[in-house]
């Protein structure tokens, strides 16, 4: 039978199905082909229009695509999926209102489109083949393309009316200049917490109290005591030796192929010779080099006469080199001057210089004392890879093999380690890894009482852990945490004390009594803060926050409190508020804002739209989502 296919499929009526059969799969790909074949559930429904797993998985590979692959190995599945629902939802709704607005988009503009597309094209010239595959591997056929261009262009027809239909008036732009700029005067005293309750003591009741009503404040986490060994390329590179001679043997024949790099620094005066002829242009450098000679500043000269305005600018310094940065002829004439010398004319192919070497450094081979352990190292390390390597392999196959690590220690001349307790956020050494912990409280490790695989913790160390004792979560008693307790309560007192002196302060200010000697008895003075922004670096910006939150005040100070998280109250005296002016933002960055704030009402308006036609659609979920607020769509 298979001989009468081989057969049959020679003949020119099967070449022509076949021809017909690959057209088809180029044109409408595989999945214009089966997939009217297969149907996947309805993961959510809107308006009756079905959303489904595939289209979700498609969204989601889109979602992750526009993070980048590092921030997409941290997201949560689950918040992943949610965002890409919403998102399908949204473009359903989108699509939904498009068609009921009658919106199209005509062949001619999709055809333009795509033979303008830059993807498409080769040396600016559309390429069918080119457009074909590319289609391919973003997994559309021609038409399924097509079709998803022209709805893609419908959906952006309604983003766009949004944000090219919005304005801002010059009145609008005042007023928002006014607040975005506006700045403020005020003047506070800080009441920092101090020492103010340390007479107060702290009772054990209190203690007691405090510690009953919170005692999961002071649970303890589950933790595992862990034994462990580790391969280390640096402790194998020490049980190799290099012998003195050969360390010797290579340091010199570094330093016989090193070939010192000489650094000279130069400046120059240069006549170009594009304004003037060769001998005129020489015969000003021959003059110049006379004015040197009688005593003439080099720097001075250089910023009178050098046609290079830059160097002239520096005194004429051209900078280093390490006799190839400038040309030939100025080379030559450096290796022949000594430092401070200052050359004759020289001609090149940029015109006539006089040239001074400044700076003269020659760099030597380091001495053997400082290379040795580098050069060690190096001699050592293909050695040392060989050994980490075979020892590698059998680390891995005794931690499979053995009940415990003794067998390990004594094959491999590792010791075995014993961790301080451990928890599931890791520890100091090995235990920073989050892969060492993770086994460590695998199920293999921790419950059946297995070694780990081995671990590779970077390219040069690996390490096989096991559990040596596993402690529960705790409450530490009460002992053990008095101490902080003592602290906390303490700190609690201090944070009352100068919230309370500090609203004796704001109420003396309020009632306009003078407050001097009271600021005196604490140790406390005004800081004033005059015309402070919003964005001000200069003041705390929780203080800022909440003096930006004051009433603006009408003849007299208006006064304010707050406590800042870090236990200072802040008594505030306000006394202006000074609104920005358009004036006095340049023009440019004055139509840069105003494009900016136009866009921003645009994406707020098609927000609002887009949430109305949430609110009036019908719309179904298979099972709820984690992410209520659903993914934005920007115009």
């Amino acid at each position: 039978m298979l001989q009468n296919i081989r057969d049959n499929s020679q003949g020119l009526i099967a070449k022509v199905i076949i021809g017909l059969i690959v057209a088809v799969f180029a044109l409408w790909g595989v999945e214009g082909i089966i997939g009217g074949l297969i149907t996947t559930p309805p993961i959510a429904e809107v308006n009756g229009e079905e959303i489904n797993e595939l289209q979700l998985q498609n969204s989601m590979q889109q979602v992750l695509a526009s993070v980048g692959a590092d921030a997409a190995a941290s997201l949560d599945p689950g918040f992943v999926e949610d965002i890409a629902l919403n998102q399908l939802i949204d473009e359903v709704l989108l699509r939904q209102s498009a068609d009921r607005s009658a919106l199209a988009v005509s062949s001619e503009r999709i055809d333009r489109f795509i033979l303008n597309s830059p993807q498409f094209q080769i040396d600016g010239v559309f390429d069918q083949d080119l457009a074909v595959r590319t289609m391919a591997s973003m997994g559309f056929s021609a038409p399924l393309y097509r079709e998803d261009l022209a709805r893609r262009m419908a959906l952006s027809q309604i983003a766009n009316a949004y944000a090219a239909s919005n304005f801002l008036t010059e009145g609008e732009l005042e007023q928002l200049i006014a607040l975005q700029r506006q700045t403020r005067d005020f003047r506070y005293i800080a009441v920092p917490m101090g020492a103010r309750t340390l007479d107060e003591a702290i009772s054990p009741g209190s203690i007691a109290d405090y510690y009953a009503a919170n005692q999961e404040q002071f649970r303890e986490p589950e933790s595992i005591v862990a034994r462990y060994v580790a391969l280390d390329q640096d402790a194998i590179s020490g049980e190799i030796e290099v012998a003195p001679e050969e360390l010797l043997a290579q340091y010199e024949r570094e330093r016989g192929e090193y070939q010192g790099a000489v650094e000279k620094r130069a400046s120059h005066i240069l006549f170009e010779t594009f304004g003037m002829t060769q001998a005129e242009a020489t015969a000003a450098a021959e003059a110049a080099k006379q004015r040197l000679d009688d005593g003439e500043d080099f720097a001075a000269l250089a910023l009178e006469l050098s046609s290079d305005t830059i160097s002239a600018r520096a005194g004429g310094d051209i900078g280093y080199t390490d006799g190839t940065a400038f040309p030939p002829e100025v080379e030559q004439a450096l290796n022949e001057l000594s430092l401070g010398e200052i050359s004759g004319p020289v001609t090149s192919e940029f015109g006539v210089h006089i040239v001074q070497l400044t700076e003269d450094a020659e760099n030597e081979y380091p001495p053997f004392e400082e290379v040795s352990a580098r050069i060690e190292r190096e001699l050592k390390r293909a050695e040392v890879e060989l050994i980490y390597a075979g020892r590698l392999e059998e680390l891995s196959n005794l931690a499979f093999e053995s009940g415990d690590l003794s067998g390990i220690s004594t094959q491999l001349g590792l010791p075995v380690m014993t961790s301080e307790p451990i928890g599931r956020i890791g520890g100091a050494d090995i235990f920073a890894d989050p892969a060492v912990v993770e086994a460590l409280f695998s199920d293999e490790v921790l419950l059946d009482g297995n070694n780990s695989e081995v671990i590779e913790l970077d390219n040069t160390r690996a390490a096989v852990v096991r559990v040596e004792q596993f402690n529960e979560s705790r409450i530490r008693p009460l002992e053990e945490v008095e101490a902080e307790i003592t602290v906390l309560l303490r700190t609690e007192r201090e944070r009352e004390a100068a919230a309370n002196l500090g609203g004796t302060v704001l109420a003396a200010l309020e009632a306009g009594d003078d407050v001097d000697a009271l600021l005196d008895l604490n140790g406390l003075e005004w800081t004033g803060a005059e015309a402070t922004a919003r964005n001000s670096f200069t003041v705390n910006p929780e203080l800022i926050e909440h003096v930006f939150a004051m009433p603006r005040p009408e003849g007299a100070p208006r006064y304010g409190g707050t406590v800042l998280a870090n236990g200072t109250y802040v008594a505030v005296e306000l006394t202006a508020v000074n609104p920005g002016a358009v004036d006095e933002i340049p023009e440019d960055q004055r139509r840069g804002l105003m494009d900016s704030l136009t866009a921003d009402l645009g994406n707020n308006d098609f927000q609002r739209y887009l949430q109305t036609l949430r609110e009036d659609a019908e719309i179904t979920r298979s099972q709820p989502t984690t992410f209520d607020d659903p993914a934005p769509l920007t115009p």
